[in-house]
């Protein structure tokens, strides 16, 4: 197949102020802070990860000088997510979206799978979701409403995966909690989607996943490729736009995968 073109921005996020959660490394995260500069956005990445996140601002800065900066932040605690929102503000003076990219995985049967990693998946993946969600939320209202919220699903969560139970569940429950949270948020003109990937390569997944998984989960997809990370945060920017003015509580499969 054909390699995909990396498609210019057309300022579809100006003026608007972005809070990227797991943007530190080479995945989705700095993928979607990326695109979300060159559509004219101001970002604020963060990561629990302070080392890498160190890194990946220096690198944005070097293109977005005046448009970026980080923030540390470990969403499983509450106190530090409150604090990235309270910063994205006091920076750049305002709150428009949120992309809550931060998940947990990892491969366990249920059989030998432990309480301890049965709830952490579920901590950072799913309630590190919710704490976010409900953060940003609150702002956005205090500020008078509109805005926009991105979650980061997986198509696992309509799809069984052996030893995936954990992140299944927690993906699933991403895409319940994004359904209820944008009822909760219309009255405030305030929208609440999902994207759902299948594949998208990047280097923790090599690392957690098996040369013959990935051979496997590649033939089911009709292009015969992995998705690229900005192929996933560009449909999140469309997400976050104007564009999607209409669209709330809505789960958008970015995925070529079939069965």
């Amino acid at each position: 197949m054909t390699a995909p073109v990396y498609p210019a921005g057309h300022q579809l996020l100006e003026g608007k102020t972005v809070i990227v959660t797991a943007s530190a490394g080479a995945g989705i995260g700095q993928a979607a802070a990326r695109r979300c500069l060159e559509e004219g956005a101001r970002v604020v990445i963060s990561d629990a990860h302070e080392r890498r996140l160190g890194e990946t601002l220096e690198v944005l800065r070097a293109e977005h000088p005046d448009a970026v900066t980080a923030v540390p932040c470990d969403v499983t605690d509450e106190a530090q997510v409150q604090r990235l929102v309270d910063t994205a503000v006091e920076t750049f003076g305002r709150l428009d979206v949120m992309i809550n990219n931060a998940g947990l995985g990892g491969t366990a049967s249920i059989l030998d799978m432990t309480d301890d990693q049965w709830s952490r998946v579920l901590d950072v993946t799913l309630n590190g979701t919710f704490r976010c969600t409900r953060a940003a939320l609150r702002q956005m209202v205090a500020q008078g409403g509109g805005g926009a919220v991105v979650n980061n699903s997986s198509v696992i969560g309509w799809r069984a995966q052996e030893g995936q139970a954990h992140y299944a569940a927690a993906k699933a429950g991403v895409m319940a909690l994004t359904r209820c949270a944008a009822l909760d948020a219309a009255p405030h003109n305030v929208r609440v989607n999902a994207v759902a990937p299948s594949l998208a390569m990047h280097p923790h997944l090599v690392k957690v996943t098996s040369e013959e998984l990935l051979a496997d989960l590649t033939k089911r997809e009709a292009f015969g490729r992995y998705a690229e990370p900005w192929e996933i945060a560009n449909v999140m920017v469309f997400l976050a736009s104007d564009y999607a003015s209409y669209l709330t509580g809505e789960i958008v499969s970015v995925s070529s995968q079939h069965p």
